[in-house]
């Protein structure tokens, strides 16, 4: 209990360096028919790094112990949501195009890396059904999505529209060949 256990799971906001969501608001400022990884209704959770931070430095300067789930409730937004105010705040023209997760799979797409933050299955459980009452109960409190794809959009742009990528990750994104393919039916 002296210690301080913060389990983030997706981290998201300006400065990310993995690449996720910089991939997807680069992808939709491209503009044109974008594959929509379905169910348009998946539940997401994560956490703005600056709300971690935050979260965390109050915890620290409170002797808060013990390990908490640090990031946002279960179906705090969901994959339309997340994708639909990447087109809003690039504003561009793209078409964003759901194709359900069978048809994705079977086409050997890898979710999570091809496809970021999306993902199906056991992983999609783990990943996005964490009980985080205990954090929000320790005073954990979460920006708005738009706020976090806004803010990360004009960090973006501020240094020439590619994030810097942290070398021992894969490269983030779908082969457009691939892509094309799928929303071609």
């Amino acid at each position: 209990d002296r210690a301080l256990l913060a389990r983030a799971g997706l981290i998201l906001g300006p400065y990310e360096n993995i690449g996720r969501l910089p991939w997807w608001l680069t992808r939709i400022a491209r503009g044109g028919p974008v594959l929509a990884p379905g169910p348009a209704d998946l539940g997401l959770q994560y956490v703005d790094a600056r709300d971690l931070a935050v979260w965390c430095l109050k915890a620290a300067e409170r002797g808060i112990g013990g390990a908490f789930n640090v990031v946002s409730p279960p179906g705090f937004v969901t994959m339309r949501e997340l994708l639909e105010t990447c087109v809003k705040v690039t504003g561009a023209e793209a078409e964003l195009r759901w194709v359900e997760a069978e048809r994705i799979l079977a086409a050997g797409v890898t979710p999570w890396i091809e496809l970021p933050i999306w993902l199906v299955g056991e992983d999609y459980d783990y990943m996005h059904g964490g009980d985080v009452s205990k954090a929000v109960a320790a005073g954990l409190r979460f920006r708005p999505v738009a706020e976090t794809v806004g803010d990360t959009w004009a960090w973006l742009q501020s240094i020439g529209g590619q994030a810097p990528l942290r070398p021992d990750r894969p490269q983030n994104g779908i082969d457009p060949e691939v892509e094309a393919r799928l929303l071609a039916g």
